[in-house]
């Protein structure tokens, strides 16, 4: 393996406030990382809303030692860039003008090679998603950690709002856009002061009825696209024009995507792999996908941590920038370094604490097996119903188990944003219905995305389903593994909303993320039911009113049936 290219020999040049011109004469403001030998280098473009310096430096840096020029760009409207942001225009992501055109300037400038590829992630790895199909004829290679989408898939995950994480965002990004230098003016500093107190008590902010009710963002709606987001709770074509999905079969170059079994953007970063390796553009492109999933929370600085949460994970260790460069040195300097070889997926199985090299994601290595609800000893301080689970399902009429849920007091979120990794759950558990095996006789290893299959009832004409799945250690920790949400008017759609009659039996479907855990022999292994995890996603007011627009709810009595002919269960990607 030729490692010589991974060598820092290189000083540095910085430029400072390179305009690039865009199609339409508009000029975006970028810094400039170089070799300071004169020479052609392969380049690297991140694109950004951030503070270029502070965001780039340490990547630049060590990109450019070792001869590659790294290009830190703010988008369209950002900073000294120039043109109007829109944080939910396409053009404002460079999926249609800004980012081609960004990538066609930096493969002819005199110190490129011709050969560019984009670097990074969360926001800096989406605009990389939505430039992937325009297909500029420079680009030859990305590499995307952790993207967020702002597609419907994303922003209403089974068709509830990501309330916590889409209102912090949002306050944040507004700020961010009216406290740049050339935009201060008096008329925005009580909007500014507003939006700094109302970040300090986000907790009281996200409390507040109705969503669209939120003083700190009123008059912003120019610069924010949170009201814009909760009038369209339906996928349709306000998303599709961010929904990569839509776009795989444009993509044509290969993709290395890196994700974390806890970045709250999981799901974006294995379908956009799925979706490019099934249907990119040419036969090299498919081939060219690889997709690598450990144990982490959402950021640079959780990769290759050995603990996320509450639980360790020894042998996680990943060295993002050692295996970045490894992959455009491959690409963009043509070096023969083997990281084309193996299977295109790697992904650490959790609690066996070693990694697994499949040939596909979801592997075709597992088998769909079923674990049903079952009657319990009824109520007790630890649970609602302290129900069962068992591997055969139910063959007698019995009883259903039954939950209030008053949006007034809700089942608060036991994971903190951005590490949702595994937490003790029991001081919970006493809210919620929950369903236990026996005891582990062997080690059981589920590799993909389990599902839940309720069949239910609610008094009220819609209600949320909230679904996880946890490890119980032998000292009795109950310990959160991967979890789902479903709002029960999208049942059956995400582009139309259907209400329930109270009081009818309906089937629900819940996929609960995606995971690759072995639980071991001696564990046991425990779901949740409940319907609310709130501030993660918002409260459910249980009317079936117009969303984000009511400032009042009502209790639901909602109940889980599991009898013979309506078995509730999960169902568990087993490994054979």
């Amino acid at each position: 393996m030729d490692t010589s290219a991974s060598l820092p020999v290189h000083d540095i040049a910085i430029e400072r406030n390179v305009k690039i011109p865009m199609r339409d004469g508009t000029l975006l403001d970028a810094t400039v990382w170089r070799p300071k030998e004169v020479g052609a280098y392969p380049v690297l473009v991140e694109r950004m809303p951030y503070e270029v310096e502070r965001r780039c430096s340490r990547n630049a840096e060590y990109y450019a030692q070792r001869g590659y020029v790294f290009v830190g760009q703010n988008v369209r409207g950002v900073r000294a860039s120039g043109g109007e942001y829109e944080f939910l225009s396409a053009d404002a992501w460079g999926e249609k003008q800004d980012g081609y055109d960004t990538i066609e300037w930096a493969g002819v400038q005199p110190w490129s090679n011709g050969k560019v590829g984009m670097v990074d992630g969360s926001y800096s790895g989406t605009t990389q998603y939505l430039l992937a199909p325009t297909r500029p004829p420079h680009l030859k290679a990305l590499y995307v950690r952790e993207a967020f989408a702002l597609d419907h898939a994303t922003c209403f995950p089974g068709g509830a709002f990501n309330w916590a994480f889409l209102l912090g965002a949002s306050m944040h990004q507004t700020l961010e856009d009216i406290l740049q230098p050339r935009r201060i003016s008096p008329e925005v500093d009580t909007a500014c002061a507003q939006l700094e107190d109302a970040i300090k008590q986000l907790s009281v902010w996200l409390r507040r009825l109705p969503l669209k009710s939120c003083p700190p963002l009123d008059g912003l709606t120019d610069r924010s696209p949170f009201f814009d987001m909760l009038d369209h709770p339906h996928d349709g074509s306000y998303w599709w024009p961010l929904t990569v999905a839509r776009k795989y079969a444009e993509v044509n170059v290969p993709v290395f995507h890196l994700g974390g079994w806890f970045d709250p953007f999981l799901g974006n970063t294995l379908r956009c792999f799925q979706g490019m390796r099934a249907r990119g553009k040419t036969a090299f492109c498919r081939e060219s996908q690889r997709l690598v999933v450990g144990p982490w929370a959402h950021g640079p600085n959780m990769i290759g941590l050995c603990h996320a949460g509450e639980m360790d994970f020894p042998g996680a260790e990943f060295d993002l920038q050692a295996q970045r460069l490894r992959w455009y040195d491959h690409w963009l300097k043509g070096v023969d370094n083997g990281v084309m070889e193996g299977p295109p997926v790697r992904v650490y199985l959790m609690g066996e604490n070693r990694w697994l090299d499949l040939d596909a994601w979801p592997p075709s290595e597992t088998r769909p097996t079923a674990l049903y609800f079952h009657e319990g000893i009824g109520r007790t301080a630890g649970s609602l119903n302290n129900g069962r689970l068992d591997w055969a399902p139910p063959n007698t009429d019995e009883r259903p188990d039954s939950l209030h849920y008053d949006p007034q007091d809700p089942v608060p979120s036991f994971l903190g944003y951005p590490d949702l990794g595994p937490r003790d759950h029991r001081p919970l558990e006493g809210r919620m219905l929950t369903y236990s095996s026996a005891p582990l006789e062997q080690d059981l290893a589920i590799v993909g995305v389990p599902k839940a299959i309720l069949h239910g009832t609610s008094s009220a004409p819609d209600t949320d389903w909230v679904v996880r799945l946890c490890d119980v250690q032998p000292d009795g920790r109950s310990m959160s593994i991967c979890d789902g949400i479903l709002r029960a008017r999208y049942r059956d759609s995400r582009e139309r909303a259907e209400l329930m009659l109270p009081g009818q039996v309906y089937r629900f479907e819940l996929d609960l993320a995606a995971t690759a855990y072995r639980f071991a022999a001696g564990h046991r292994l425990r779901v949740h039911v409940t319907s609310s995890d709130f501030p993660r996603y918002d409260r459910n007011l249980n009317t079936g009113g117009p969303f984000a627009e009511e400032a009042h709810g009502q209790v639901a009595l909602n109940t889980v049936y599991h009898d013979a002919v309506r078995p509730s269960h999960v169902l568990l990607p087993v490994m054979l």
